[in-house]
């Protein structure tokens, strides 16, 4: 479902609205003045971790890390080498 960033031509208000279906999309009216004179963009959003804990420092090959007891012999597809 994309965002759409809209202007309206009429008054100049700029509004954003969630678009389910592109039927939905021909209803809708700027919400200042009521028309439907408008210039629609999709909307630029930005992406954040989703995880507030703090990262765990990366353990290599050798380290026990694949909890197979296989590091060091290059097995658990871990050794970067």
């Amino acid at each position: 479902m994309p965002i759409f960033e809209y202007s309206c031509d009429d008054c100049g208000t700029k509004f954003e609205k969630l678009v389910r279906r592109s039927a939905d999309a021909d209803a809708v009216r700027c919400p200042g003045c009521g028309q439907d004179h408008l210039t629609t963009e999709y909307s630029t959003f930005a992406a954040r971790a989703g995880s507030s804990k703090s990262a765990e420092p990366a353990t290599g090959c050798g380290a026990a890390a694949c909890g197979q007891g296989m590091c060091g012999g290059g097995m658990c597809g871990m050794n970067m080498n």
